[in-house]
């Protein structure tokens, strides 16, 4: 299982990630390439802890079913939906490559000990290995989406 906390995850994603150019066209979705960036920065943050979002009701009740699905090695599909806290509208700029870089080398380096306790937004309780796992699968499917 790939996990952003495996050093050949975390630079396979950095490498990756230094191939965007504010001109990368992207195969589907309505974000930007900027907008992309600073989603990703949101997602990781949620990891690190230093952002927090909590759970709607619904939720709660549906939110530990879809779980299994997200942290197994499937990749995530085209077009998911994401919750309203991550939806960025507005243009944030390109140097938003630099702060994800810093997000991730962060979450990197910190590893499982790190990560916070936190529940997820919508899935809700994750183990620090089940954290890893969907970092590095919500960047994957995010460089994809601008075909890197």
């Amino acid at each position: 299982m790939r996990t952003l906390f495996l050093k050949e995850s975390f630079d396979e994603v950095t490498n990756r990630i230094n191939k965007l150019t504010l001109n990368s066209q992207k195969l589907w979705g309505k974000m930007s390439v900027d907008q992309m960036l600073a989603h990703c920065s949101i997602g990781i943050e949620t990891a690190i802890g230093t952002k927090f979002f909590s759970q709607l009701f619904i939720e709660k009740l549906i939110g530990r079913f879809f779980k299994s699905m997200e942290v197994e090695e499937k990749p995530i599909k085209k077009n998911s939906p994401t919750n309203h806290a991550f939806i960025i509208k507005s243009t944030e700029g390109f140097e938003k490559k630099q702060n994800l870089f810093r997000l991730i080398y962060q979450f990197h380096q910190g590893g499982e000990a790190r990560c916070t306790t936190n529940p997820h937004s919508f899935f809700g309780k994750l183990t620090p290995s089940e954290w890893g796992s969907l970092m590095y699968k919500h960047i994957d499917h995010h460089l994809k989406q601008f075909s890197v």
